[in-house]
């Protein structure tokens, strides 16, 4: 494809083989959470510690997969219904099938797509991976949700703030412990973009059945990095309260906008989704 895209990145040396021999002895999450979706790019202490991790709690992979299928209708909603044309894709992760450019893309070409990760392994995969469609636009940035203010001001290269945005931030706040610099990050973001723009999240909970987790979340936290924790329905409440919530509210991410009702009665699997728009 003839694409327009911008890559900000910290170094163009860095390889897939220096970041293999930098790896150290830690399972990495970009790359286990890669192996539990059945992709290929991992090293053999992220297949151990995300084997452990399964046999832990068993449902991790469904969850997964959950994750990924909640981009999907989320990312073709707000491409669709709410018209949005630009996003700010934060904690991109490992890209692989279906990326939000490319759900984006397919239903409004002229999308424009800023990608957020400061992992290098991340980093050296979006150079070779991520494209754009020749009408829109799509950029990776180099930069640490700890630091919302780089984010806006590398992405602001790309995306009008004077126009509505989506925020995706699905499965990134879950690696910031504490929930007043999650909420401040959150709020800061918020603040930069217009009425009509829409702040998509995913965040896993020891609530709708996960309570098994906690045994692999501590081993994970011991194994792997970073270290990750769960969060109530009470505290994803706090990160929307200047959004209006959109139907059908703050649910399993595999139940958000499903077109089918769930066959099995279940709640669905343990990790929240929620779509909120900005007055």
């Amino acid at each position: 494809m003839t694409a327009t895209i911008r890559r900000q990145s910290v170094s163009e040396s860095s390889g897939h083989a220096e970041l293999a021999r930098n790896a150290g002895g830690l399972a990495h999450n970009a790359r286990v959470w890669n192996y539990w979706l059945g992709g290929t790019d991992y090293h053999l202490v992220d297949r151990e510690v995300g084997d452990q991790v399964t046999a832990m709690y068993p449902t991790i992979g469904e969850v997964a997969r959950a994750d990924r299928a909640f981009l999907g209708r989320a990312v073709r909603y707000l491409a669709g219904e709410a018209g949005i044309r630009q996003f700010l894709d934060i904690g991109t992760g490992l890209p692989t099938v279906d990326n939000t450019h490319e759900v984006a893309q397919r239903v409004a070409p002229q999308s424009r797509i800023v990608y957020v990760d400061n992992d290098p392994i991340v980093l050296a995969h979006a150079r070779d991976l991520l494209t754009s469609s020749a009408e829109g636009a799509t950029d990776y940035v180099d930069a640490d949700a700890h630091d919302p203010d780089a984010i806006l001001h590398a992405a602001a290269r790309t995306l009008d703030f004077d126009r509505p945005v989506a925020v995706m931030m699905l499965g990134i706040l879950n690696f910031i412990p504490d929930t007043d610099d999650a909420k401040a990050i959150v709020d800061r973001l918020l603040e930069a973009v217009p009425a009509g723009s829409h702040l998509a999240m995913t965040h896993p909970t020891l609530e709708l059945g996960g309570e098994a987790n906690a045994a692999a979340m501590r081993f994970w936290n011991d194994n792997a990095t970073p270290p990750i924790v769960a969060r109530s329905k009470a505290d994803m409440v706090r990160f929307f309260d200047r959004l209006e919530i959109l139907e059908p509210g703050i649910v399993s991410c595999s139940r958000w906008r499903l077109d089918a009702g769930p066959a099995d009665g279940s709640e669905g699997v343990a990790q929240y989704g929620v779509v909120g728009r900005k007055p």
